[in-house]
């Protein structure tokens, strides 16, 4: 018989110099989300693989620093707090603001935009797929649409002139050309089109400012306007790997949005998409996205935290990022639930990544260069994460990964293995480290013997990845 580890792994740090790890028989991995379409399982495989993605909030919002189009929503009171220069300066008028904001397509000027140093940040990042905001819901493009004129490339832009004006073509072939996916966000909702917020009506909310039951014609001319523009992205654009599509309140009854249409049109083109219908439900959310949070624990479903690195999606001045640590270990705690992370950076409104990002992201990819194999690849094992060990698994090896806390970066002197005894020849490892990690069995209990010279080596570096080969017992 067969017995396969380890369904708990604790590691308890105290004033001693043992740490104990407690494994016990009997793993269990989490069931794949099952589906009946056998592409689209095919493809979250392929996508539950990558773990680690880039995510960009970038338009003409990006210009005061506000939290994307979402002050132009009335209602929504958070999006204008009284740090938001651009709301203050505007006495706090609602009216006056608004008609401000949509002149920001003939002020916005990317001149330092370089596709090719946001691929370079992702890839040192050991980033593995990239989400590129083609549409927020202010309506404003940035990719060259022929269906309206208020896009980066339309008349009104200065950036028009550039022949870097098409931003996402040039981004997204810059980051296909390196081995990424690509992922197209694509707001449903357009605050911008007379046939979503209509100029006859005051709009206080996200929503149509309008019934659309009352008004079918109205809204099947937004619909087929969508339907276009999703057209153009899907037809035009290279392989796409994922249409990240938000503004979750785009649904029957009152904001049908067709999707069994508009599934079918986009993958005609793109037989191998992915689509995420964010908060819909149903068949056309491929994938669940849950916002600015890492669930508490493992979910029955494929699913993807997407999580900025500061306060908000698009570029703040003088932003709050979390730190290297912080986010190594939302990496790992992610991760070791099943999920994926899509790490947000908001970029300047000249179109370079933050300098404060940019070393995150270069601070992050040294770690994963040592400790990858623990993250990309892997599945969840039971109980994923106790204390501060989390645990991912990959083929025949089990992942430990220690997290360590703000000033106890040090690895302690001697590990102790409790309900688990390696067979004779098994092998522990500490990613990084060249040798084996000795170990011994003294009365009846386990205990791994950590060298000095990877105690001294090895402090400051944020989390210790142990790897241990399953055995045949």
């Amino acid at each position: 018989m067969s017995r396969r580890w380890c369904e708990r792994i604790v590691i308890v740090l105290g004033f001693t110099v043992t740490v104990t790890l407690v494994l016990i028989a009997g793993c269990k991995v989490s069931p794949p989300l099952k589906t009946e379409d056998e592409r689209v399982a095919e493809r979250l495989e392929w996508f539950q693989d990558m773990k680690f993605g880039f995510f960009t909030h970038f338009g003409m919002y990006s210009q005061w620093g506000c939290i994307e189009s979402w002050p132009l929503v009335e209602e929504d009171k958070w999006a204008r707090p009284d740090d938001l220069k651009a709301w203050t300066e505007r006495n706090k008028d609602i009216d006056k603001f608004r008609r401000d904001y949509w002149e920001l397509n003939k002020t916005f000027n990317p001149v330092n935009f370089d596709p090719n140093a946001w691929v370079t940040a992702a890839k040192d990042a050991g980033m593995k797929y990239f989400v590129f905001t083609t549409k927020h819901h202010d309506g404003f493009t940035m990719y060259d649409t022929k269906l309206t004129e208020f896009s980066i490339t339309g008349r009104e832009c200065p950036f028009r002139k550039d022949r870097r004006a098409d931003v996402a073509k040039l981004l997204f072939n810059a980051f296909r050309k390196e081995g990424f996916g690509i992922g197209a966000y694509f707001s449903k909702a357009d605050w911008h089109h007379p046939d979503y917020w209509s100029p006859d009506a005051p709009a206080k909310t996200r929503n149509p400012n309008y019934d659309t039951l009352k008004k079918p014609e109205k809204w099947a001319q937004f619909v087929f306007f969508v339907h276009g523009q999703i057209k153009e992205i899907v037809s035009r654009y290279g392989r796409i790997d994922i249409l990240w599509l938000d503004a979750g309140q785009v649904r029957p009854p009152k904001q049908d949005i067709q999707m069994d249409k508009l599934a079918a049109m986009a993958r005609s083109y793109q037989p191998n998409l992915l689509i995420v219908d964010r908060t819909v439900g149903g068949k056309y959310e491929n994938y669940r996205t849950p916002e600015q949070q890492v669930p508490p624990k493992p979910l029955n479903y494929v699913w993807e935290s997407c999580l900025t690195m500061g306060k908000q999606w698009s570029y703040k001045p003088n932003d709050q990022y979390k730190s290297v640590r912080e986010l190594i270990h939302l990496l790992v705690d992610v991760v070791s639930k099943g999920g994926n992370l899509l790490l947000n950076v908001g970029p300047q409104p000249d179109g370079q990544l933050p300098p404060q990002a940019l070393e995150r992201m270069k601070a992050m990819g040294a770690w994963l260069k040592v400790n990858g194999e623990a993250i990309y690849g892997t599945r969840p094992i039971e109980p994923y994460k106790q204390e501060n060990v989390c645990l991912t698994k990959k083929g025949t090896f089990v992942y430990a990964i220690y997290l360590a806390e703000e000033g106890k970066d040090s690895l302690s002197a001697q590990m102790r293995l409790v309900s688990f005894q390696p067979r004779q020849g098994s092998v522990i490892k500490l990613l990084g480290y060249d040798g084996d990690i000795p170990w011994h069995i003294e009365g009846g209990q386990v205990f791994l013997e950590v060298p000095a010279v990877v105690i001294r080596n090895f402090t400051g570096k944020y989390a210790y990845v142990f790897k241990m080969e399953r055995t045949e017992l």
